[in-house]
């Protein structure tokens, strides 16, 4: 009997002892989606109850297996982090297709103390080589806030992802273009930027880069900087008023608190609302883009620019400032606002400070929007043709007279609607350039 007991008291220990865990040591392969470059590690984590005790990382092309890395340790260790790279020694590979092999065990008493191995086999796919780009035309130059367009060509069998990217970290989409491997991208250098470069980037599933610098002549744009002095009538008039609406001053009283904070938050919340609205590139090929020039104020006159850097004073001080990223437009109160391009509307609403807001998009990643409207007579997802009536002229919004705010809007950045004003500007910068493009497009064709 005290054997017995002895014997179901050890069988007790062993089996509830963390000593004795029978769980096999976690192995996962972190950030990898199948596909390797042999140039950036591969990177696996490791991790158990009752802590590791050794590992080895195998690489096995067919019948050839080469030591990737591998470990024993001195005293058990929880959640190691392995940084697998590829020997010298391993100079061709036979295949394309590998497979790793990682095995960990670990410290566990288990198995009449050898502990629980682990053995996971990763198959990945070896892609060595980097998407091939080119850039076959582009538009001559850009001006600071002003638009621009470029065409080129990414090709690769695995492509992940492709781009142009500026200095300052803009991201532009391309979209299908005349033929399979070609697309075409509308690009925008923000006015808040002193500075402009763009750089085509392509990169395949292995995490293989390719980069080709777009040739754009850099133009000076001269923006005003205007100070403004708060009135009593537009503190204690439109900032009270819409210090009732906006949830962010809500229990704020200070007109000038309230100003800033309309002004600052509120402006920047709206803001975010028309980039991530007008952000989208449709993904259906094209090999032409009509656009006539804009102006969709009848006998409109500009009031206020694109560009300007707006300080507000109070009482001698500045107390604020914001940059402008439209024309002011105004002709007769309510007057019928019809833009001279068609488009789908993508957003048809209150916007904060910009009032009552019709966007469209006009294809390609170009948009326009029309704030302080008193009345929008579309809604989102509506197809409107060219001069159709789309809304009335207004208040609405952080404004005192009736007027247009009219914005031009490429991929999510604000640009100079002078240029899409001008029918000139758009044939030499847009409708030549694609032009030229498929000519050159048929030619590499030809060759």
């Amino acid at each position: 009997m005290l054997l017995l007991i002895a014997a179901i008291g050890a069988g007790l220990f062993v089996f509830t002892s963390p000593e004795f865990e029978r769980s096999k040591p976690e192995v996962s392969l972190v950030g990898n989606n199948g596909y390797w470059n042999l140039k950036t590690p591969l990177v696996f984590q490791l991790d158990d109850e009752s802590g590791l005790k050794s590992y080895t990382v195998t690489l096995k092309d067919g019948a050839t297996s080469y030591d990737l890395g591998h470990e024993q340790f001195v005293e058990p260790k929880h959640d190691v982090l392995v940084r697998a790279e590829v020997p010298e020694s391993v100079s061709q590979l036979k295949t394309n297709e590998v497979v790793i092999t990682v095995e960990a065990a670990d410290a566990s008493k288990w198995n009449f103390l050898s502990g629980n191995v682990r053995k996971h086999e990763f198959p990945l796919i070896i892609d060595t080589k980097r998407p091939l780009v080119s850039i076959i035309t582009n538009s001559y130059g850009i001006g600071k806030g002003g638009s621009a367009l470029v065409v080129y060509s990414v090709a690769d069998p695995n492509l992940r992802d492709f781009h142009v990217e500026t200095k300052t970290g803009e991201r532009f989409k391309g979209q299908p273009f005349f033929k399979e491997g070609f697309f075409v991208s509308l690009i925008a250098w923000p006015v808040t930027v002193d500075d402009f470069g763009a750089t085509l980037v392509a990169e395949d599933e292995a995490g293989n880069v390719s980069k080709a610098s777009i040739s754009l002549y850099l133009k000076e744009v001269d923006y005003r900087t205007r100070e403004l002095t708060l009135s009593e009538r537009y503190l204690e008039g439109k900032i009270r008023e819409l210090a009732q609406e906006y949830h962010e001053t809500q229990g704020v009283e200070g007109r000038i608190e309230q100003f800033k904070i309309i002004n600052e938050e509120v402006r920047a919340a709206n803001e975010s609302l028309i980039q991530e609205t007008t952000s989208h590139v449709p993904d259906e090929m094209i090999d032409t883009f009509s656009i006539n020039a804009m102006y969709p104020l009848r006998n409109g006159k500009i009031l206020g620019d694109f560009g300007d850097h707006r300080y507000y004073r109070y009482e001698g001080k500045r107390v604020s400032e914001s940059y402008h990223l439209g024309l002011d437009m105004a002709s007769v109160k309510q007057a019928q606002i019809t833009p001279q391009n068609g488009g789908e509307v993508v957003f048809a609403d209150e916007n904060g400070i910009y009032g009552n807001m019709p966007i469209i998009h006009h294809g390609m990643g170009l948009y326009t929007l029309y704030g302080h409207c008193s009345m929008i007579h579309v809604k989102a997802g509506d197809r409107v043709e060219a001069n159709a009536v789309i809304a009335n002229t207004g208040v609405t919004g952080s404004v005192l007279g009736d007027h247009l705010h009219f914005g031009v809007v490429v991929q999510g950045i604000d640009v100079r609607p002078q240029e899409w004003m001008d029918e000139q500007w758009i044939r030499l910068n847009i409708t030549d350039v694609m032009d030229e493009a498929k000519e050159r497009i048929n030619r590499l064709g030809d060759s």
